[in-house]
């Protein structure tokens, strides 16, 4: 996450099924981890990550960014592999990145190549002709969602656009999802879309950015939770290098996480990095995923597998 938007991994599995007893709850979870038990987890889905490639000629970026925006200059799916193979992470869904606008090319590559590890959350022109279509012709080709996000438009007027409603019927009419980069005050303008639309699946990213300025208020955890009564609304635990105090090991971010999994259920919250962001220095991958499978004692096992796992895949990989 910045302000601006912002391999098929074939692990050598361990033998780490013990007893009987383990192997039935490992493959009940998924997605599982004890630190007793030393169960790894694996097959675990990121569901927020950014690729892009150092090569402009071939794909170019958008004319309101130069190279010098993209740091690090190069992130591309098999730099991104050093990550997740270590972690158990075996399925992404990638997010259009700011630097390509609506020209969705280089993220479509990848899931080409990578067709058993990627999905996609494509961004298309709400203002273009028959964007109900365009989502049409990528679903085909794997996207699974579309980021929206208001840029320097009132929240009101970007919300309102004869566009943006026709993005929301397509996507329930298609099972699509559609995917809000928002700021805390947006939460009421979405609330009122979600009942417009209660039909539409709509995934929140990043907690809607609560925290980003150092301070995680009620109220607007409060607006956040709101939403849990759209069946269909989703909440992405993720961007924990940019919350709250933004230090690992992000335990501070606990309270709003127990907050949204006491409102949503662990069953629409899904765990995400936001890479390469979670990477920067002074934060690393390990702990992005160790806050959600180690460190909250307030998760049960099964929450963990649906965080880590199962959500996204409901949601991205149907």
């Amino acid at each position: 996450m910045n302000t601006n938007h912002a391999a098929s991994q074939n692990f050598t599995r361990r033998d780490f099924l013990r007893t009987s007893a383990i192997a039935a709850a490992g493959v009940a979870a998924g997605c599982t981890s004890t630190s007793t038990t030393e169960i790894k987890h694996r097959n675990c889905i990121d569901a927020h990550v950014h690729v892009w490639t150092p090569d402009v000629i071939r794909y170019p970026i958008h004319e309101s960014f130069k190279v010098a925006d993209m740091v690090p200059a190069s992130f591309t799916p098999e730099q991104l592999f050093t990550h997740t193979k270590p972690n158990g992470v075996t399925r992404v869904v990638l997010i259009q990145m700011s630097f390509y606008r609506f020209d969705n090319r280089y993220m479509l590559s990848a899931m080409l190549r990578f067709p058993s590890v990627f999905s996609g959350v494509a961004v298309i022109d709400e203002n273009a002709s028959k964007p109900d279509q365009t989502m049409r012709i990528l679903a085909a080709r794997g996207v699974r969602g579309f980021r929206i996000h208001p840029g320097k438009q009132p929240v009101d007027t970007w919300l309102g656009s004869p566009g943006m409603a026709t993005m929301w019927q397509a996507a329930a009419d298609q099972g699509l999802a559609i995917c809000p980069l928002i700021n805390p005050e947006a939460l009421p303008a979405i609330e009122k879309m979600c009942g417009r639309f209660p039909k539409t699946r709509v995934v929140i990213d990043h907690f809607a950015r609560i925290g980003v300025d150092g301070l995680i208020r009620d109220e607007q955890v409060d607006a956040l939770c709101r939403l849990a009564k759209f069946p269909h609304t989703y909440v992405k635990t993720s961007a924990f290098y940019a919350l709250g105090k933004k230090q690992p090991p992000y335990t501070d971010l606990g309270p709003m996480i127990q907050r949204v999994r006491n409102a949503y259920g662990s069953q629409r919250l899904m765990w995400a990095s936001d890479c390469p962001y979670q990477v920067d220095p002074g934060h690393n991958y390990p702990d992005s995923i160790a806050l959600i499978r180690d460190r909250l004692d307030f998760l049960t096992q099964d929450d963990r597998a649906w965080m880590l796992s199962k959500t996204a895949e409901k949601v991205f990989f149907h």
